[in-house]
């Protein structure tokens, strides 16, 4: 399961991203620190491959992958001294897999900005500061203890203290892990930690209705700008707060409707997700039976047995083999049988790789 933890100034359109999202009623006004309790919801991941599989199976229930989304106070500049609410709410999201940093994209009179005016640039810095000085703090205790530990020779310690030496030369100057130029070694030393600027990041920027179908605002463009500027390698996913809550009131085929007359494409949250899944390397398979059509959600190059366990640790103890059908070959042949017959269900051993859109019956002893 993907986990994403939102963040961003107040009044940014956190929370009514969240609500859209989720389908949830977390609060939303338009006053700071309305969020006050982290909002957690679970949200469906739109893949018409599902649907199509359930149609040709029939089964019982069709489950789809989910991701869950926690959704956390504003942070306004200053929170790591204790402005604001203060960054006790960081924590709720130190589980989650990357960071979705909303940014308003957009000025209006009638909703207030904590800062006076939107500015892209300076909002996004405020947030890094506010993560990277939230980060410090858990570094620079954990650093104490590996320190006198490294003093009487502990090899844990002694081998995680350069990472931390590092983070914290880093983080002291309020840069973020992801620009600091840690190895893959040193993130690994430093992952127990949990720190949300070593995580992955997206930006969602909340743009008006009218920049989703045609030209680019200044507001966006500066954003991507600070983004370029800053040496990131981030996805940017424009999005319409304003137009996400509406289409959560709407069936399936209104929302087509609905985004077809705004000459829009797709939903900011199918959007989002799909840059969730590009950004942590992320792959879907099926399972495909009377009982039940399930998508599944794992990491590209996971090889059959680690897929096995995502369903069950003792499918993948016990793997034996992975019957293996290309997803296209299922809905071309019609199912199982079929796909049988013409020679198209494999039968994949231990290190066979698993494909985005696979269909696989998994054989197992326990």
């Amino acid at each position: 399961m993907l986990r994403l933890g939102i963040v961003g100034l107040p009044n940014v359109g956190k929370s009514t991203l969240f609500n859209a999202l989720t389908a949830a009623k977390a609060e939303a006004a338009n006053y700071p620190f309305c969020t006050v309790e982290p909002n957690v919801g679970m949200v469906e991941v739109p893949d018409p491959r599902l649907d199509k599989l359930a149609e040709l199976v029939q089964p019982k229930r069709t489950v789809p992958a989910v991701v869950q989304f926690v959704d956390i106070a504003g942070l306004v500049k200053g929170a790591s001294q204790g402005e604001g609410l203060g960054n006790k709410f960081l924590q709720n999201i130190r589980e989650t897999d990357a960071i979705v940093h909303v940014i308003r994209c957009f000025a209006d009179d009638d909703v207030t900005h904590v800062m006076g005016q939107p500015d892209p640039a300076r909002d996004k810095e405020i947030i890094e500061l506010e993560l990277a000085l939230s980060d410090l703090g858990q570094v620079e205790k954990r650093l104490d203890k590996a320190r006198r530990a490294a003093k009487a020779a502990d090899k844990d310690a002694l081998a995680e203290l350069p990472a931390l030496e590092a983070a914290n030369a880093a983080l002291s100057e309020g840069k973020p892990l992801w620009r600091a130029g840690l190895t893959a070694e040193q993130f690994a030393a430093l992952a127990g930690l949990q720190l949300l600027t070593a995580k992955p990041v997206l930006y969602a920027a909340n743009v008006t209705d009218a920049e989703l179908a045609g030209e680019e605002g200044p507001y966006l463009k500066a954003l991507r700008a600070a983004v370029a500027a800053s040496g990131e390698h981030a996805e940017i996913v424009p999005f319409s707060a304003k137009i996400e809550a509406e289409l959560a009131e709407l069936s399936a085929e209104e929302r087509v409707e609905f985004l077809a007359s705004l000459g829009i494409e797709t939903a900011g949250l199918d959007r989002l997700i799909r840059a969730g899944y590009s950004l942590l390397g992320l792959e879907t398979y099926f399972t495909a039976g009377e009982q039940e059509v399930r998508a599944w959600t794992i990491h590209r190059g996971d090889t059959a047995p680690k897929a096995a366990g995502v369903i069950h640790t003792d499918f993948e103890k016990g793997f034996i083999r992975a019957e293996t059908v290309a997803y296209t070959d299922f809905v071309t042949h019609g199912g199982w049988k079929t796909a049988r017959e013409k020679g198209a269900v494999r039968s994949e051993g231990k290190e066979y790789v698993v494909q985005d859109g696979d269909v696989l019956l998994f054989r197992f002893n326990v």
